[in-house]
């Protein structure tokens, strides 16, 4: 995938992210800390990070849980390791950070 095609992926991911959080009925905020930075801060004050990786061509989300590197496999950002795409397991982690249940769509 070239510089170009990342781009127009990872910026529609994020602006995707933004706008299920925004719909999202769970004590959080969020806001984008910087062109390629998101933040979801919850109620407990912990936070879940979600960023672009130019220099990998990923998307990185970092939570309690754990730290997870997505890819673009040509129709999704995919976890590698895990094989869990980006939306489900940012529906897992906020779930999870929040203490309720929440589907990001």
């Amino acid at each position: 995938m070239n510089e170009t095609e990342f781009d127009t992926h990872a910026d529609a991911a994020l602006r995707r992210i933004e706008a299920a959080l925004e719909r999202c009925d769970a004590d959080l905020d969020f806001a984008m800390i910087s062109d390629k930075v998101l933040e979801i801060v919850f109620a407990d004050g912990s936070k879940i990070i979600v960023n672009r990786h130019d220099a990998a061509q990923e998307i990185w989300v970092a939570a309690k849980s754990g730290g997870f590197h997505y890819r673009w496999n040509g129709e999704c950002w995919q976890d590698g390791r895990h094989d869990e795409e980006l939306m489900a397991a940012l529906s897992r982690l906020v779930s999870l950070q929040a203490a309720e249940p929440v589907t990001l769509a």
